[in-house]
């Protein structure tokens, strides 16, 4: 049953992502929808995997793996990556990779449990 609930996950996150992309930057040079759901991804899954709900750990795989898995994209990163390079783009491929790798980290840092010293 869990590769069902995944499936659906996956489904509405890979819908989410394309909305996005199709909404909000269809029309730009900059990859700005794929590293917009990168960054929110990283944030959603340490803030999800680090925290104890009171979810089932079928629910939790689902969002994690299903949802944000397939809202987020590493393929896309670097394809655009290539592309921006190919186009003549370099600075704004490395920035891209920058921003895209080191905000991942960040974000994925800030989603994070931290446990507070007294």
């Amino acid at each position: 049953m869990i590769y069902l609930y995944i499936g659906i996950a996956g489904a509405l996150g890979a819908i989410s992502r394309y909305f996005i992309g199709h909404l909000l930057f269809s029309h730009t040079l900059f990859p700005f929808a794929t590293l917009l759901v990168n960054l929110v991804g990283c944030y959603a899954l340490a803030y999800l995997t680090s925290r104890v709900f009171h979810f089932s750990n079928q629910l939790k795989t689902a969002v994690g793996t299903g949802f944000i898995g397939s809202f987020t994209t590493f393929s896309a990163l670097s394809v655009e990556t290539v592309e921006l390079f190919e186009q003549g783009y370099v600075l704004l491929a490395l920035i891209y990779l920058v921003i895209s790798i080191g905000g991942g980290i960040i974000m994925s840092n800030l989603g994070w449990k931290k446990e507070v010293s007294e």
